[in-house]
């Protein structure tokens, strides 16, 4: 899969309705305004008309083709968004300048929010120019310390979100600190029972293999080095870590160190959500929000 260019971007025929919470944000707008400049999303901006309209006209974007839900707080802007994609007037939420709990809080209401029938959890979409491909990565951001039951769930979602980018049957590597199962280490039973559980059809429409250790889930010549026969070996497309310690630090060390384009999903509810840290630059809220548009049609044809 091509790594992601917004030069390359084609105009979609039906844009996906982008319902922003909080918008009152430069990068989030500056993002929004792409998406809509390149045919992928029409922004719904959710927040203070005023205060939007203010970081719209000092940084110089052009918000005037969107709407404005005017609102009195960040939770009742975050409100607003969610009722938009609740209500079928928006296909994909995104979270501008709001705590994650506070928008994760909206979306798991019972009565008034996006709940989906399983785990909701954070996929990480990541281009790497070193490697010179995609491969995704959960969780670093939500579920913290997954059982056995939950990280099933955790694959589930992050093979839809792969589904959406145009990946038919990932690799799924569980990742372990190594290649053999080990009593004492508990990753490395989950492991191989998630293993075991996508060989007897358990876990669908994908290859699961470990425990492997992170070299030989991206490198084939270190599987070919260590003798490890694998066909999710060198070629993962998805990494399921252990817990969101060995995930945070390892989503910071690819973006941060390995130079590596981040987009942020979480799955699991009833429309795809576009979660990015503050911190993240426009270039990565654009990729959050093409994956978004992309995952939000599956089904539909």
């Amino acid at each position: 899969m091509a790594l992601f260019n917004p030069a390359d971007i084609q105009p979609s025929p039906a844009p996906r309705r982008l319902a922003v919470a909080a918008a009152e944000d430069e990068t989030v707008l500056s993002a929004a305004a792409q998406a809509y400049a390149h045919g992928l999303a029409v922004p719904i901006l959710c927040g203070s008309r005023e205060k939007i309209r203010a970081i719209a006209e000092t940084f110089n974007i052009d918000i005037a083709p969107f709407e404005l839900v005017d609102c009195p707080s960040p939770r009742a802007a975050v409100a607003a968004a969610v009722s938009l994609v609740r209500e079928n007037r928006a296909d994909v939420l995104m979270k501008g300048l709001v705590q994650t709990a506070d928008l994760l809080r909206a979306v798991l209401d019972r009565d008034s929010g996006l709940r989906g029938e399983g785990v909701l959890s954070h996929v990480s979409v990541l281009d790497s120019p070193i490697l010179k491909r995609r491969f995704l990565l959960t969780d670093a951001a939500m579920v913290t310390y997954p059982d056995l039951k939950t990280k099933a769930a955790l694959i589930k979602n992050a093979v839809r979100a792969a589904q959406g980018l145009g990946i038919q049957n990932p690799k799924v590597a569980v990742i372990a600190p190594v290649e053999v199962v080990n009593p004492d280490m508990p990753a490395t039973l989950d492991a191989a029972a998630l293993t075991a559980m996508n060989r007897r059809g358990q876990i669908t429409g994908c290859v699961v293999d470990g425990p492997l250790a992170m070299d030989l889930a991206l490198s084939e010549e270190a599987a070919r080095h260590k003798g490890v026969a694998s066909d999710v070996a060198g070629r993962a497309d998805i990494l399921l870590v252990h817990n969101i310690d060995a995930g945070n630090a390892t989503l910071k060390a690819f973006t941060h160190g390995g130079g590596c384009l981040f987009g942020g999903l979480v799955m699991g509810a009833k429309a795809p959500i576009v979660l990015n840290s503050r911190s993240d630059t426009d270039a990565s809220k654009l990729f959050s929000i093409s994956c978004a548009e992309a995952v939000s049609r599956l089904g539909q044809a």
